[in-house]
Formats: structure tokens, sequence, C-alpha cells
């Protein structure tokens, strides 16, 4: 057994994947995979709280794996797995629903902000989704999950959840997980709205940039991104939420302190700022994008590579959760 810490995230397979989701998670897991023992889901199962599109979510989760791939996971170090492979994801998850306090989810930020104004409308899925990602990380005994600032109340009640459990059974079975928070990878924001996440769901295509935009399409959006009309480039979350956020993109792509991205283009004109941004974007997006075109092309390595991360991921989900069955009588 590898003595290595372990690893797991995962990501929806809804819409596409944004240069948001590359420098906020992937562009990470791929300098952590050497470093310690990895699991990487393609999170389907989650997907389902959102609208159901049986043939986009199919096409999504394979373009998924090739985007995994093609920035840099290597299937030989890490395990690379479809969730709904693995069906103790929901049986655990089940198991876990009846040790979670309903007051533990009704303070979940982020469930609050998808349910305002349709609280009749939200799925029992939606509500409990934090315990399915709970189960998730403890099916593994997870010691790190790496993740952006948003998401860490989501581990907290994967630790909180764990420790009840524990404590009711009389059995540190369940590993309670740390969060690993890269403070280089910035959250990253709309390109129209610096208020709000950077995201796949945005009805605005000129809010984000999908990892599988060509160089002109990105040219265009950083263009049309909104701005303000102060004069030269400078780092001002509160003041200048809209530029902070390009000069945060800027710096994340090319490994650069704020400080030192902002001194570069302090005394430019904004659209000069704009089209060097542009210029480092394509250089990483659109490489990347060559790559996943080519792996799409090759269907047989694409399923071969799911099968082996499923039997991978199978092999450690099963036994775990074989032991916390024992463990509590069934």
């Amino acid at each position: 057994m590898s003595s290595k810490k372990r690893v797991f995230s995962g990501i929806q397979p809804t819409g596409q994947l944004t240069l948001g989701n590359y420098l906020g998670a992937i562009k990470n897991w791929v300098k952590i995979q050497h470093e310690y023992s990895c699991l990487f889901c393609i999170a389907d199962l989650h997907s389902l709280t959102s609208a159901i599109y049986p043939q986009e979510l199919k096409k999504n989760i394979k373009h998924h794996l090739a985007v995994y791939l093609s920035c840099g996971l290597d299937p030989e170090k890490v395990i690379i797995f479809q969730q709904s492979k693995i069906s103790a994801h929901s049986e655990l998850a089940w198991i876990l629903n009846c040790f979670t306090q309903v007051g533990w989810l009704n303070r979940m930020t982020q469930f609050k902000d998808k349910a305002r104004n349709k609280k009749q409308l939200i799925s029992l899925g939606l509500y409990s989704y934090p315990v399915l990602m709970a189960a998730d990380i403890l099916l593994y005994k997870t010691n790190i999950v790496p993740i952006g600032e948003d998401q860490k109340q989501h581990v907290e009640l994967a630790r909180d959840i764990a420790l009840c459990f524990n404590k009711k059974i009389n059995n540190k079975i369940l590993v309670a997980p740390e969060v690993l928070i890269d403070t280089k990878a910035k959250r990253i924001m709309s390109l129209r709205n610096a208020q709000n996440k950077m995201s796949k769901s945005d009805p605005s295509d000129l809010s984000r940039i999908n990892m599988s935009d060509s160089a002109e399409l990105i040219k265009k959006k950083i263009r049309k991104a909104k701005t303000d009309t102060i004069e030269g480039i400078s780092y001002d979350p509160n003041k200048r939420p809209e530029i902070s956020n390009l000069i945060e993109i800027y710096a994340s792509l090319t490994d650069q302190e704020i400080e030192e991205a902002s001194n570069k283009f302090k005394d430019c004109k904004i659209s000069d700022f704009k089209e060097a941004l542009s210029d480092v974007i394509i250089d990483v997006i659109c490489p990347i994008n060559k790559k996943v075109l080519n792996i799409l092309n090759q269907e047989q390595k694409l399923e071969d590579i799911i099968e082996d991360g499923a039997k991978k991921a199978s092999y450690i989900a099963e036994k775990n959760l074989d032991n916390i069955k024992k463990a509590i009588g069934i």
C-alpha cells in the first residue's frame, strides 16, 4: 500500500470546462499528482441536480476526460474515473444521510444561493448534494481535498459527518479530511460581472473563457470583458474588481505574483493589457484544446481509461464500504 497521503477531487460534467476550472483546480491537480496518491473523478452523479440532457451529459463526460488528459493528468500515476461507475458512492451517501443533521445542511451557503426564490421547485438531491460530496471524499479515506475557497464549507461538512459517525459507532473508521487551498489558484470571476464566479452555467458565453474556445473567440471575449474608466492598470479588488480579476488571470497563467503582474502593466492602456492577456490565455488554452480534439478521436483509448479507472477506484471503494457496513452492523 502506498505511504503517500490520498487526495480526492472532481468536477461536474455540466457545460464546458472553463478557464476558471483549469486555474482553480486542474492546473493544481497536475502539479500535485506526483506528490500524493490521487483520485480525480468526473462527478456525473452530482450533475443530475441540474437540468438533465442525456446526450449532452454523455458528450461532456468524454470531453472532461479528454481535458483532464490534455492538461497533463497521467492515468498511470493517478486514478481518473467516472463517479457513477462506482455504486458505492450512492450507497455510502445514504448511510451518511442517516448521520447528518438537517441543521448542518440548512447552513450550506451554496444551497441557499441556488435555491433562492425557487424553494418549491428544488430537488431533494440538491439539498443533500453535500452529503454525496462527503461520501465521495470519505469513501476513499481521503486525507487531502484540493479545493477553491468557495468549496471549503463542503469539506468541513465532510469532516463533521466523519467525526459524528465515528463517535456514534465508537470506531474511528472514517478519516476526517483536510483542505488544500492553493494560494496561487485564485477564484476566477466572470468577465461580465466580477462579483460572480466564472461559471459554466452562466447564460452569457461572454462571461467565461471555455477550454474549447478558439484564439479568435478568446480575443473577442477579453476585448469585451468589463473594465472601468480609471487610467492605467492597478490591483484593487474593492475599487477595481474587473481589472483585478484580469490581473489575477494573467498572474495565475504566468505563475507570477499579483504585484509583479500588476507592476508590469501599471503604465499601460487597458486595451494593451487586454491584448497581452489574450496572448497568454491563447498560449495556454489553444495547445490544450488541440490535444483534446486529438484524444476525442481515440474512442477506444477513452473507454479503456474509464474502465481501468473504474476498476482501480472500485477496488478501494468496495473494500472501505464493506468495512463501514460491518462497523454499523449490516
